[in-house]
């Protein structure tokens, strides 16, 4: 005979194993399910992705490339284009597919999303630059339309990301950019990087680990198929051809020269304008977030006005506002000098 205590101990556990594996929306099993409904999301937003992509250097995505940047199989890649279709997000046409207007919105929004976020771990916080990327892909995933406009504010609405790449404005608007990468430059000129491609991974991680940034510069020695020679910084050295295309540049007047010392805002005299190139890598932190939140920002144009009678601090006209900053402050904030016509035309 079954002790009556037992059964009810039996029932009580089945019991609480049961409501723990299929309660509504809290259970085991609705979580799993949720995480896979999640899953096939993130799949479907990064193929959308990958689709704009392709798009935007001019290639036709393939079920072989999609499955080979998502890391799934051909069959799986194949069910994402057409889950893709059917929510009329692609066309399919003989070519491949292609975005429709509501394909090509919502990649912006993810695109949006990845590129801010990425401007907010470059600037906001000290994750080394080899981990933006992979981050931003995980939460490009989570920011809905109004945590990623919140974000931009945050940030003082930033038009490029840490890359150099544009971020797409609230409406969508992403302007065109024609890149020169440093494989078609001519030898003897001097550039400008503008943007740093931070895919594949591995060819991002050697570029930032020779020290190449935004904003650096270099001597283009000679250059073949597969060669490309520069100079910089006192030294020389070799990058092969597939490195040199995941850089653009913008070439310098004539007469540039990489070894030549960059000028920053303490060059500037009363009534001389500059436009930002970039912010010195030393400067981190708390001193960085106060140039950021003040507007010192790539593109920016800014104006010495005033010097103290002691000669620091001196003070800027910045966006119609006039901000002090020390000598060393100053020092961290490269600069381009404009002409005296591009100051007058208000520019």
């Amino acid at each position: 005979m079954v002790d009556p205590v037992f059964a009810l101990l039996v029932f009580t556990v089945l019991g609480t194993v049961a409501i723990l594996i299929f309660w509504p929306r809290v259970g085991i099993a609705a979580r799993i399910v949720h995480g896979e409904r999640i899953t096939e999301r993130v799949l479907l937003e990064d193929a959308l992705k990958h689709v704009f992509t392709y798009e935007g250097i001019g290639r036709i995505c393939s079920v072989e490339s999609l499955a080979g940047q998502l890391g799934v199989s051909t069959g799986k890649a194949a069910t994402l284009l057409s889950r893709l279709a059917e929510s009329k997000l692609i066309s399919s046409e003989e070519l491949g597919p292609r975005l429709t207007s509501a394909g090509r919105e919502s990649a912006l929004r993810l695109v949006r999303a990845h590129r801010l976020w990425e401007r907010y771990l470059a600037d906001r916080t000290g994750v080394p630059a080899g981990e933006w990327h992979i981050r931003a892909e995980q939460m490009e995933h989570t920011l809905s339309e109004e945590d990623a406009d919140a974000l931009a504010s945050r940030l003082g609405h930033p038009a490029w990301d840490p890359h150099g790449d544009p971020i797409p404005t609230p409406r969508g608007d992403l302007p065109e950019i024609d890149r020169l990468t440093l494989a078609g430059v001519e030898p003897g000129r001097t550039v400008e990087i503008m943007h740093l491609e931070d895919e594949p991974r591995e060819i991002y991680d050697a570029l930032l680990a020779d020290g190449l940034g935004l904003g650096t510069r270099l001597d283009v020695v000679s250059r073949s198929e597969q060669i490309v020679q520069l100079h910089a910084g006192g030294r020389d050295w070799s990058m092969s051809g597939v490195v040199a295309r995941n850089v653009s540049v913008r070439v310098l007047p004539e007469g540039a020269c990489a070894d030549a010392p960059l000028q920053t805002l303490r060059d500037l005299s009363p009534g001389d304008l500059g436009r930002v190139i970039g912010i010195s890598p030393a400067c981190q932190g708390s001193q960085r977030r106060r140039l950021l939140d003040l507007g010192v920002v790539r593109g920016t144009a800014i104006e010495a006005e005033l010097v103290s009678a002691g000669g620091d601090p001196v003070g800027y006209r910045i966006r119609g506002a006039l901000i002090a900053l020390r000598g060393e402050q100053a020092a961290w904030v490269r600069i381009e000098r404009v002409e005296a016509s591009f100051k007058a035309s208000g520019s």
